[in-house]
């Protein structure tokens, strides 16, 4: 399986009783779908699977698995601290629609790299699903490198993909040379122009929720050679995407998301809603974004 172009990372809905909003996230999902994506994560680590319950994260992937209906390719996030926590998460994505999987290295523990290959091994090979392996060291506490990444790629047959979220777009060629064959992703919003400059086939993408057809255009633009055209996208997209490398990010991408009628809504404890200030910095990036074409 491949994972090439523009890929969000849906965040889930709430409504005012503080359930799932299916009905919004699905529409999300058909909207996004309309703007040209191709394909969707859902249960990512970095929104707020952390807060749903094993049955909320089953029902969002069914959710997005009944709206995508095998257009694209659904991707849980299965990331948890435990190999059996992630087998059991990944077997509900399973059986929900998910097609695939995406992980971080085990969460609360800090493994060497002989920890770490075994951990992907058992959940890899007990889930039998594509897998792309997640290095974000700010989430993981765990810089996985080149190296390690390699030998993920060449020792898991199901590990066929990297998200790179180092922040460093010079790990995106030493990805490609250290495995050649796998599939490199960018997975940090403000540096997805350099990402696709240096090789990376597809973008895992939380400014995506809010803009899906300028991703889609800046995808494009580069695939295409015209770098002046990706330019002009991309720099209407970085103030908003610089949300994405901040604690808030679920909180900004929502409050954006309402702002251009996708469902946003509230987010769950312990996340509180942007403060004036916050709320004033978004104001002033949704301007810069509306400065060129429609969302």
């Amino acid at each position: 399986m491949r994972f090439p172009g523009i890929i969000p990372a849906v965040t889930t809905p709430f409504d005012a009783s503080g359930a799932i909003d299916v009905d919004g996230l699905q529409a999300n999902v058909a909207a996004l779908l309309e703007a040209g994506v191709h394909g969707i994560v859902a249960t990512g680590t970095m929104g707020e699977a952390g807060s749903l319950s094993t049955a909320e994260r089953r029902a969002v992937v069914e959710a997005v698995a009944q709206a995508v209906d095998g257009r694209v390719p659904v991707i849980a996030g299965v990331s948890a601290g435990t190999p059996a926590a992630a087998i059991a998460l990944a077997a509900d994505a399973a059986e929900a629609g998910a097609v695939a999987l995406m992980m971080l290295p085990p969460l609360g523990y800090r493994g060497d790299d002989e920890e770490i290959i075994a951990y992907y091994r058992s959940v890899a090979e007990a889930a039998g699903l594509p897998l792309m392996a997640y290095n974000n060291p700010e989430a993981s506490g765990i810089d996985m490198g080149p190296a390690l990444l390699a030998r993920l790629f060449e020792e898991i047959d199901q590990v066929v993909a990297f998200k790179e979220c180092s922040g460093d777009a010079r790990r995106i060629p030493a990805l490609i040379d250290a495995a050649p064959g796998a599939e490199v992703l960018v997975g940090g919003d403000d540096w997805a122009l350099e990402g696709f400059c240096a090789g990376a086939t597809g973008w895992v993408s939380g400014v995506a929720d809010v803009a899906p057809r300028d991703c889609v255009g800046l995808y494009d633009a580069c695939r295409s050679g015209d770098l002046e055209t990706a330019r002009g996208i991309y720099r209407r997209l970085l103030p908003l995407s610089r949300f994405d490398m901040t604690p808030k990010l679920v909180q900004y991408f929502k409050a954006a998301m309402d702002d251009v009628g996708f469902a946003g809504g509230p987010t769950r404890p312990p996340r509180m809603p942007l403060t004036e200030d916050e709320r004033a910095a978004l104001r002033e990036a949704m301007a810069v974004l509306r400065e060129g074409a429609p969302v």
